[in-house]
């Protein structure tokens, strides 16, 4: 009997429903407790799995690669150069190439287009690890850290503040919605979400009864919240005024005061990573020689409070993504969700 799962991608997380997404981020916790405990969980055995990165990354790499391990599977890692999707060949072609010899694909990079067009022309699952509109793994991994921390997600306020108008934003906005969070995307009025993703957002939230916000008051944005969220203040590859940037996301750091400003000793802080907290990498040295600032969207202070949850959140990007690719390529029993 084939589960609801097999076969599948994950593209963007509008594509499952909220059932779907509930038994993801309840499978993450599980395999976690696997993991844990020494418990094999070889679903995968003997499957090939090819990377796609044309962004680079610490986290969705690691975690695609030792989570096809643990799950028996062969990793194969396809950087930048290393492929010509629609430069030498076209996305079609390539996706037919992969297909043929791979059971399932990661893709990580700039258009959800080409995404969408690897899963459509590949025959076999493709996992979207992040596009310029969408990131759906980082999503089972940010409300299984919540779920980890609070035991629940319906009737817990989510607060994202920086810039609103990027995938991480979009994600949050829509996930939560789906599955009954209220969102606050806190950001200036410049920065907000599209209405396109807004309008999806309000659809879910209509069905869940979440209450989302979006604004540009912070005082208004955090108060309440149980979680505070927040991104790098300028993405990989983003043209952009840094110093202007700079200058209309300072209100909205992450910092201990506006942890107070929640109302909630026990909000925890979470972020996807890497965070400009303090100066020691190069970009942050560099940051702080051109605009005199040593730390970005959350102070250093934040970031190595008792409330912050990064690293757990880091860890947990691991467990959900080998739940996804158990749930979509293991021939898994799953009735029903």
């Amino acid at each position: 009997m084939t589960s609801v799962f097999q076969g599948r991608s994950l593209l963007a997380e509008k594509y499952f429903t909220k059932e779907e997404l509930e038994y993801l981020i309840d499978f993450s916790l599980h395999l976690k407790d696997l993991k844990k405990r020494g418990i094999p969980h070889r679903y995968l055995e003997g499957k090939n799995i090819a990377l796609l990165f044309e962004k680079n990354s610490t986290r969705t790499r690691s975690a695609f690669t030792t989570a096809s391990i643990d799950l028996g599977a062969h990793p194969e890692f396809l950087g930048k150069n290393d492929i010509q999707l629609g430069k030498k060949e076209s996305v079609e072609d390539t996706a037919k190439v992969l297909g043929s010899m791979f059971d399932g694909i990661e893709f990580r990079g700039f258009s959800q287009q080409v995404v969408e067009d690897l899963a459509k022309y590949s025959g076999v699952p493709v996992w979207n690890g992040l596009t310029d509109e969408w990131h759906p793994t980082q999503m089972i991994a940010d409300f299984m850290t919540v779920k980890e921390n609070f035991g629940k997600l319906e009737g817990i306020t989510l607060t994202y503040l920086g810039d609103g108008r990027n995938n991480m934003a979009n994600s949050l906005l829509v996930t939560g919605s789906m599955l009954g969070v209220n969102v606050h995307i806190v950001a200036p009025d410049s920065l907000q979400p599209s209405q396109e993703v807004q309008d999806l957002a309000a659809k879910y939230a209509k069905e869940t009864g979440s209450k989302n916000m979006i604004t540009s008051d912070v005082d208004a944005g955090v108060k309440g919240s149980d979680v505070l969220y927040t991104d790098v203040w300028v993405s990989m590859g983003e043209e952009v005024d840094v110093a202007e940037r700079v200058k209309l996301l300072k209100p909205y750091q992450i910092n201990m005061d506006m942890l107070k400003k929640t109302g909630n000793p026990d909000t925890i802080i979470m972020h996807c990573l890497p965070a400009f907290h303090d100066t020691e990498t190069e970009n942050a040295k560099e940051f702080e020689k051109e605009f005199g600032i040593k730390e970005m969207e959350i102070t250093d202070e934040a970031f190595r409070s008792k409330n912050a949850r990064q690293f757990e959140e880091a860890e947990n990007r691991m467990h959900s993504i080998k739940a996804i690719m158990a749930a979509t390529l293991g021939n898994l029993f799953i009735p029903r969700v």
